[in-house]
């Protein structure tokens, strides 16, 4: 797959951190000019108020090999979308990817409690950070992105359809709405675009070790095995890099049709196309989930990873 995405161009919405920092830098890897996209500058920080920043993942995409260019959008502002996408057709005439992973509501979700006891204003704040941004986002960049047949759309969610066709009580009302919202934008996406030869998936990363993450249990990327003494399962977790190399792997398969409408995972996926996470593993975590964790057994990722 190496530079198969050369002469591509790329949209990473939501591209400041976690999955989308991932996705963007192996898109990069691949070959292709990304435009990446989030809140938080250099000079200005989001709600999250978090570190991370646009400008860097450009400069992980353009160190991996590609191009990166960061662009400070609010994806619930139309007009900035919009602005973008003029942008992106006026520099490159295509788009050939899409990915939507905005989302912004790790401050906003309560876990094990109750629609009524959650606050309502955070949680309608979540479902429009969740589910507006990407709405937006596609409603304008979709006629660049269907131009020329070959186009795809990655839309980024936490769950298969599978695992969240049951309501994950553990998450929450607004949580689960959000990202099972997004599984169906995708299903309804693929079938409005496939008849100009475009392609649209959601995508799902196991347990993601994303910077967010790693803060809360204490550790970097290099030690996050020492968290594994307190949460034992999360030994079948993975980095950014495995849903970045799966989305690269989909824009590069010339029979990415073949998945249209689907829900994928990082996991799933690399059955299937043999890429590895950043450590050689090739975790497997909605499985695991299912078969250990749900089911109470003790940690033990042998055959998951």
């Amino acid at each position: 797959m190496s530079r198969a995405l050369t002469g591509k161009t790329a949209l990473v919405a939501g591209a400041t951190r976690g999955a989308g920092r991932g996705i963007a830098a192996e898109l990069g890897a691949a070959g292709a000019t990304v435009y990446v996209t989030g809140r938080s500058t250099r000079a200005q920080r989001s709600e999250m108020d978090r570190p991370e920043t646009i400008e860097e993942t450009a400069e992980l995409v353009t160190a991996a090999g590609g191009e990166g260019i960061a662009v400070q959008v609010d994806h619930l502002e139309p007009d900035q979308v919009a602005a973008l996408v003029r942008r992106i057709d006026a520099e490159r005439g295509r788009l050939d990817v899409l990915v939507n992973d905005v989302w912004g509501g790790d401050r906003l979700f309560e876990f094990g409690r109750k629609l009524w006891e959650q606050s309502l204003e955070d949680g309608l704040h979540m479902l429009r950070l969740a589910i507006d941004t990407h709405a937006v986002t596609s409603h304008h960049a979709l006629p660049l992105l269907i131009r020329e047949p070959g186009g795809l759309v990655v839309e980024v969610t936490d769950g298969t359809a599978e695992y969240n066709a049951a309501y994950r009580a553990d998450v929450g009302f607004f949580y689960d709405l959000a990202k099972s919202a997004v599984i169906r934008m995708a299903l309804a996406q693929s079938v409005e675009i496939a008849p100009y030869g475009a392609t649209a998936v959601s995508l799902t990363p196991g347990w993601l070790r994303s910077e967010n993450m790693l803060d809360i249990y204490g550790v970097t990327e290099d030690t996050w095995r020492e968290a594994t003494g307190k949460v034992p399962h999360f030994a079948i977790s993975e980095s950014p890099a495995y849903v970045g190399r799966a989305v690269a792997a989909l824009a590069a398969d010339p029979d990415r049709a073949r998945w249209n409408g689907a829900s994928l995972s990082s996991g799933g996926l690399a059955q299937v196309y043999g890429f590895t996470d950043a450590d050689g593993s090739r975790p497997d975590c909605w499985r695991y989930i299912v078969e250990v964790q749900d089911e109470g057994r003790p940690a033990d990722v042998t055959g998951y990873r």
